[in-house]
């Protein structure tokens, strides 16, 4: 299972309904990554340019490509964006391979 983070801001119109009529957005997003065989591991409503952040663990990228799609198609979020995560190990054994390599730059 691989870890993301899901970013997403709301249109005005979907803000506005949201308002008038408050709902918890984290329940339909949990079965959502549920049908998808994954996991919710927390959601937020955040200040900024994002209103609300997810954090999912979902079997791959295809999945998460999926729940993007799903996520995207009712027209409610002027905004999206997807950030894999790594766990320590996961960064700890890229370390291990990038110390192994070497890679020329430009030449001058």
């Amino acid at each position: 299972m691989a870890f993301y983070m899901v970013q997403a801001a709301y249109t005005a119109e979907a803000l506005a309904t949201l308002a008038k009529n408050p709902q918890d957005r984290s329940e339909p997003v949990k079965q959502l990554i549920q049908k998808l065989g994954g996991r919710l591991h927390g959601f937020y409503f955040c200040f900024g340019e994002y209103d609300v952040v997810g954090f999912a663990e979902l079997p791959d990228d295809s999945a998460a490509t999926a729940f993007a799609l799903a996520a995207v198609s009712p027209g409610h979020l002027k905004a999206y964006k997807t950030t894999k995560l790594l766990t320590v190990e996961e960064t700890m054994q890229a370390m291990r391979k990038a110390g192994s390599l070497s890679f020329q730059g430009p030449s001058r």
